[in-house]
């Protein structure tokens, strides 16, 4: 049966699942992703640019983890999200620009440089004893033309 939502509780949900967004970027944009374990479900499914990485914790263990320690700075800008909220579940799509430096490594001999792409993320979450998880998160990026390095 579903739940009948009065539409001030769906505006409150839809903010609260913008802000599960929000709080991944952030965590990414300090290099620090420690904290984002909660935002998703044990069970949940990545995609990144056509590949499966399993759960989040083994994507976060197996290659976002990893992946920060090399970043000198990453920034999202041109943000923006559109959510869908239909109970228990929301759906979001999120378009922006990152830009990644990547430090300097002597020993194997790279240089620092900058990454700028135009990326696009859908995920699907779940309301379960009023706490929003993601389920399925998906990202892919091309280059940014406008942005090139």
């Amino acid at each position: 049966m579903k739940k009948e939502v009065n539409s001030s509780d769906k505006s409150q949900d839809i903010q609260d699942v913008e802000n599960i967004l929000i709080k991944y970027k952030r965590a990414i944009e300090n290099l620090n992703a420690d904290q984002t374990l909660e935002l998703f479900d044990n069970n949940s499914e990545v995609f990144e640019s056509g590949g499966t990485e399993g759960t989040y914790a083994h994507y976060l263990d197996h290659h976002l983890g990893p992946e920060l320690k090399v970043f000198k700075s990453f920034n999202f800008s041109d943000y923006k999200v559109e959510t869908k909220v239909d109970l228990p579940y929301a759906f979001t799509t999120e378009t922006y620009v990152y830009t990644i430096v990547i430090k300097a490594n002597e020993e194997k001999g790279r240089e620092e440089r900058t990454i700028s792409k135009k990326g696009v993320a859908t995920a699907i979450l779940k309301k379960e004893n009023d706490v929003w998880r993601i389920l399925k998160y998906h990202s892919s990026s091309r280059a940014n033309k406008a942005h090139s390095h």
